[in-house]
């Protein structure tokens, strides 16, 4: 990693009389945003971009077994600084990223300091312990008070009852949208959550590095007004489920009981960024990175050998597969199947998901007998193929060190982790040490049935996706019924700010709002073909599922091979524009010079004019994948074409309701 780093130093000595109020200001190096923090009896934030007020008054403290953080805080020194660094990212949506903000530390008499940061992209700080003994983190107090009323795009935990049993959920919901005050009472929302201010503006309230802490969850309390909740320190765990019907086995650890406190650090451990994305108009909410950027810095190590791809799933086709002569299922010549269809595409993984080991015999060795796994790992090596396994949460951390080591040491490369389902300080150090156990048996990871990610990734780059969405794998429910169409043109804007998403895109059945039915062994989207394969570029997924069955990916080599043949990382990132819930654009490059654009659009659908002045001069070839002129009453239909172009024009493309567009530009 080369660091770029330019750092401008000066401390000012200000001493805090008892009682006295002391106020304190960072700015963001363009000036339009301001963090004030107000140091009296207790520590409050304001924040403000361009003259309007974000936040007001908000009130931010600790209550620790070494005292109260934030109230009574006397101020020693302040120390502020200006960062302009640039850092390499190996996966990624840009090959480097480049962090420019100003800071002040305000340094406490006592055992602790306030950090607080501000970026042109928003705002983040956090208290730093100092002392020598271990910090028990009793609760925390994070308010956050609006000027207003505003809207709020809320992803509700959809459990209901005490909070212990909403601690336990999916972190997978639509958006409620509406007034802060309209809140439901006592439900908890999960985070990244986005508020509208005035003139357009919207901000989004994210958190970043959360090792040893557990992750914060929002709840509203009147007009203009939420919280933070935190999860206690799980005290009793025993198996179970997220499904009620399952009264026997689970894939989950539930909590029986809790402690007093929400966390425990030793000397020396971080507490969480409590994050602020900040953005003028919606397009520049599609590329804020600034929760990757407050990440931790890449532990050292060669990571080399992480190889971001494509992965051919089967749980969502429900192993659905035709023209075979043996029964098809969780079995070796199922998945010897799989292997030779992504051997024929390019497609670096398959996954084994849930099935492949004894659920009831609580052991990820307990091999089912119809998979010969020995047999499996070496035919896919000489395919070229890597296989990834699904791996239930609560038999894989009762073994994490020996599944891990073992199974890559018979040939694994990865794993795809589910039934996570909680986010308290236990968990959030499970997720570091599978990843640095990963990176010292170098196999990558997939944090699936989780919540999103918090700059883990930028610590350890063999974890390549998370969950945290609410993904295609929802249509396959027929209890459920859900508008994945318009969620798809909602939350990049929102849970992305975060990082990935595990949504498992690429359905070859697709329905119109009219046609689109849920069918668990033949499951289809919503929306049309073209809208799939443009998610493949829109969406950010290091690692990146395609979820329908080979045999319909066969019958549609022509979509198949285009999927195949995209990137999943990326040299650089450029967003063309956007509307939150009506519309999203996104141009990428990849390493090898060519560029990607992928566009989605709601329901309404869009005439779209694609201004191409983001392509270096020349003229290039461009491929484009776009709805069909009957799109809007069949959803597979697709035009696949090709012209020739340059910088200076534009290309206008009508995008069907629930559409979309791909297209890949190379230089001639």
């Amino acid at each position: 990693m080369r660091l770029r780093l330019l750092i401008t130093l000066c401390a000012t000595v200000l001493t805090a009389l008892a009682g006295a109020q002391n106020s304190y200001r960072v700015n963001s190096p363009d000036g339009k945003t301001c963090l004030q923090v107000i140091v009296s009896d207790e520590v409050t934030l304001t924040l403000s971009n361009g003259g309007d007020i974000l936040l007001k008054d908000s009130r931010t403290g600790l209550s620790t077994s070494e005292g109260e953080f934030g109230k009574g805080f006397r101020v020693k020194k302040a120390v502020r600084s200006h960062v302009d660094e640039s850092f390499d990212t190996p996966v990624h949506v840009r090959s480097k990223e480049r962090a420019v903000y100003n800071q002040l530390v305000l340094k406490g008499r006592g055992a602790y300091d306030l950090v607080l940061r501000a970026y042109d992209e928003g705002v983040a700080w956090r208290y730093v312990y100092n002392g020598k003994k271990a910090l028990t983190v009793n609760s925390e107090t994070a308010d956050f008070i609006f000027d207003g009323d505003p809207l709020a795009y809320v992803p509700y935990v959809r459990k209901t009852g005490d909070f212990n049993i909403q601690f336990f959920n999916t972190f997978e919901n639509t958006y409620a949208r509406h007034a802060v005050s309209e809140w439901r009472r006592g439900q908890l929302a999960f985070l990244p959550i986005l508020f509208e201010a005035g003139n357009g503006k919207k901000f989004c309230i994210a958190e970043s590095d959360l090792e040893h802490y557990p992750g914060m969850y929002l709840l509203g309390e009147g007009e203009g007004r939420v919280h933070g909740v935190f999860a206690p320190y799980p005290r009793k765990m025993r198996q179970g489920s997220h499904d009620p019907s399952v009264t026997i086995g689970g894939h989950n650890q539930v909590v029986t009981e809790r402690e007093d406190y929400i966390a425990r650090l030793n000397p020396g451990w971080q507490m969480p960024w409590r994050v602020v994305a900040i953005a003028e108009n919606d397009a520049d909410l599609l590329d804020n990175n600034l929760v990757y950027k407050l990440g931790r810095p890449t532990v050292e190590g060669d990571f080399s050998w992480v190889k971001p791809g494509m992965l051919a799933w089967d749980w969502w086709n429900d192993w659905n597969i035709t023209g075979v002569d043996f029964e098809s299922g969780v079995n070796t010549a199922t998945y010897k199947y799989y292997i030779d269809f992504a051997a024929a595409y390019g497609i670096p993984y398959v996954v084994l998901d849930d099935g492949w080991y004894d659920r009831m015999a609580g052991s990820a060795f307990a091999i089912v007998p119809e998979i010969d796994l020995p047999e499996l790992i070496r035919y896919a090596d000489t395919k070229g193929v890597g296989l990834m396994l699904w791996v239930g949460y609560y038999v894989f951390q009762k073994d994490m060190e020996r599944v891990i080591r073992e199974y890559a040491q018979m040939g694994i490369k990865g794993f795809k982790l589910d039934a996570i389902g909680r986010d308290d300080q236990l968990m959030n150090e499970f997720y570091y040490k599978a990843a640095a156990l990963g990176l010292e048996n170098r196999v990558v990871l997939d944090f699936h049935g989780g919540a999103k990610p918090a700059g883990l990734n930028k610590t350890y780059p063999n974890v390549l996706n998370f969950e945290g969405v609410h993904g295609l794998e929802q249509l396959k429910n027929p209890s459920y019924e859900c508008d994945l169409v318009t969620y798809d043109v909602t939350f990049p804007f929102i849970r992305s700010i975060a990082g990935p998403v595990d949504y498992t895109q690429g359905a070859m059945k697709n329905g119109t709002k009219a046609s689109y039915r849920s069918v668990w062994s033949e499951p289809m989207s919503q929306g049309t073909r073209c809208r799939q394969l443009a998610e493949y570029v829109v969406f950010s997924s290091p690692l990146c599922m395609l979820c329908d069955t080979p045999t319909n990916y066969y019958k549609e080599d022509e979509c198949t091979r285009f999927i195949s043949s995209i990137p999943t990382v990326w040299d650089e990132t450029r967003v063309i524009d956007g509307r939150l819930g009506e519309y999203e654009t996104i141009a990428r490059r990849a390493y090898d010079g060519s560029w990607y654009v992928g566009s989605l659009a709601s329901w309404e659908g869009r005439d779209a004019a694609l201004n191409l002045s983001f392509l270096p001069e020349g003229r290039y070839r461009a491929e484009i994948f776009c709805d069909g002129v009957n799109a809007g009453r069949n959803a597979a239909d697709y035009r696949h074409g090709y012209t020739e172009c340059s910088s200076a024009d534009t290309l206008n493309i009508r995008i069907a309701p629930g559409g979309g567009y791909v297209i890949r530009f190379k230089k001639i």
